[in-house]
């Protein structure tokens, strides 16, 4: 009797923590410092390009959090957006595809992070793309040239916040690249996770 009265006495102090630790989890301030990273495949179908790939984007800034549920920020990044090819990781063709658009380049911008419940969250980011990248040009007599600007970017996501400081998300981002008849236009929708300090 005393073994079932125990057993039912850390049962019940079992299931009064529980929300208590759950309650702890969720976040409350999703501002300040923070870096992320997404991985994922991009598309390009401008002109003489029409193929998929493997990109990626490194992130780190600072947002203000305006609420519970909103953070707003500055972010700053480097991004490589068409020339990796993984699966040549197992064969014996090249991982960096030469004869691809090589698009590159830093980014710079705003963004937000809005939580729809205390772990649910959409994002948003725009700004300015200092791009490099070779490409051919779109005309009768197509020839590769070397480019780099400064264009702009733009991205939506959706994810889950862990805890106050880790979060995966599933993203879509597009980063116009245009210049001298050569469009190397690439969107990416990749899978993203972010530490936040």
């Amino acid at each position: 009797m005393k073994k079932t009265l125990l057993a039912l006495a850390l049962v019940s102090a079992g299931l009064v923590a529980a929300p208590a630790a759950f309650a702890q989890s969720a976040p409350s301030d999703n501002g300040g410092w923070f870096v992320n990273g997404n991985v994922g495949r991009t598309s390009i179908n401008k002109g003489p390009y029409d193929g998929h790939d493997t990109g990626y984007a490194l992130n780190g800034g600072y947002r203000w959090s305006l609420s519970p549920n909103v953070a707003l920020g500055v972010e700053a990044g480097y991004n490589d957006l068409g020339n990796i090819h993984v699966k040549n990781v197992f064969n014996s063709n090249n991982v960096v595809d030469s004869g691809r658009s090589q698009l590159h380049g830093w980014t710079a911008g705003v963004n937000g992070h809005f939580n729809l419940n205390p772990n649910w969250y959409i994002s948003a980011r725009t700004g300015l793309y200092a791009w490099k990248g070779h490409g051919l040009s779109n005309d009768s007599n197509p020839i590769r040239e070397s480019l780099d600007k400064t264009s702009w970017y733009a991205g939506a996501g959706f994810g889950y916040d862990f805890t106050n400081n880790f979060s995966v998300g599933l993203n879509y981002d597009y980063f116009d690249a245009k210049k001298h008849n050569v469009d190397l236009s690439t969107d990416m929708v990749s899978v993203s996770a972010e530490y936040r300090f």
